[in-house]
This record gives C-alpha cells, structure tokens and sequence, in this order.
C-alpha cells in the first residue's frame, strides 16, 4: 500500500483523475476507480473493486472483494457488501442494443448500515432500507424496508435485524435486542428504534 495524498491505494490499482477520495480510505490489489467517482471517509475497498463515474459511496464503507458499484449506486455511510455481491444499473441490458448511456440507469440506494451478503445480486432502481441485512445469494428485486432480514431467491423477507446485527424477536410489537438492549416498536410491516 502507498499513501497517496489523505488515502492509500495498492500499487496495482488504477485511480483515475478527478476521482474523489475521502480521508483514511484503504483502496487493495488491482481495484479501479472511475473519474468523478466519489468515496467518503475512512472506506475499505478490497481486491478487484470497480467503481465508477456517478456511483457515490459515503463514510465507513467496506467493500469485499470482486464488487462493482456501477453509475447510479449510492451506498450511504457504514454500508457492508459481502464479496462478489452484484449491483446492476440497468433493466433491459442487450449487447446490440447498447445501453451504455446514463438515461437508462435505474438508481440504486443502500442507506446507511445496511448489510448484503456474498454473491447477492441487487437489481436497479430499488432501495435498501436502514440497517437491512440481505443474505448470502439473495436476488433482491423489490425494495427493502429498515431492519428488515430479506434471504432467498427471489429475496423475501424472514425477520428482523437490530442496528448492531443481531436477529430481533418480537412480542406484542416490542422488542429488545440481546446484545446491544437497543429497544423497537413494531407498526405494521415496518420497526423504528424506540
């Protein structure tokens, strides 16, 4: 790792020009970051991370191995994506047709904390809600709401996440997270933190 100005970056990434990169972010092996792309504070981007030229990515974000953050995914502070998850931007991708032109990405939104597991793929156009967790292979298509635990294929929601990770149990709408003693309410098909 070498520092460059207020980050480090291997010496086998590829930084382009005009590529904004907040203070104390790490950029690992063989990783490219777009010109105008912009990276928050204190990121980790590890091998093999793309990200390119209107994708946005916020404070305190980790990035595994193998991920590409195409244009129109903006992923808020503290977002977590397992190796290999899979963001698409575009809904009708052809190879003859080519759609390669920022009126056809669909925005994608990650808001802050939340978690995707290994080798999820998340579609364009839809937003991850606070402190979700999407799990391992899950193929999101819909919008996810806050806390929500959404698994399988297509995804679906299972339960409930606390901001620290844990799995929250519920009892007459109420609930206590075991680890953190953090408190929710639960109001139809959403959870706020009391």
């Amino acid at each position: 790792m070498t520092k460059t100005k207020n980050y480090t970056a291997h010496s086998t990434s590829c930084i382009d020009e005009g590529a904004r990169i907040g203070e104390g972010t790490q950029i690992w092996h063989f990783s490219h970051i777009f010109k105008g792309a912009h990276i928050g504070r204190n990121c980790k981007l590890g091998q093999n991370v793309v990200v390119h030229a209107t994708a946005k990515i916020g404070n305190n974000v980790k990035i595994q191995n193998n991920v590409s953050i195409y244009d129109g995914v903006n992923l808020e502070d503290d977002v977590f994506c397992g190796p290999s998850c899979v963001f698409t931007n575009i809904i009708n991708p052809r190879a003859a047709v080519p759609r390669n032109n920022p009126k056809y990405y669909k925005e994608t939104t990650v808001k802050r904390g939340a978690s995707i597991g290994a080798n999820a793929t998340i579609l364009c156009g839809i937003t991850i809600g606070k402190n979700a967790m999407i799990g391992a292979g899950a193929v999101v298509t819909k919008n996810v709401e806050d806390y929500a635990i959404v698994t399988g294929v297509p995804a679906k929601q299972t339960g409930w996440a606390c901001a620290c990770g844990e799995t929250l149990k519920f009892l007459n709408n109420k609930s206590v997270c075991a680890a953190c003693k953090q408190e929710y309410q639960k109001s139809g098909n959403k959870i706020s933190s009391a």
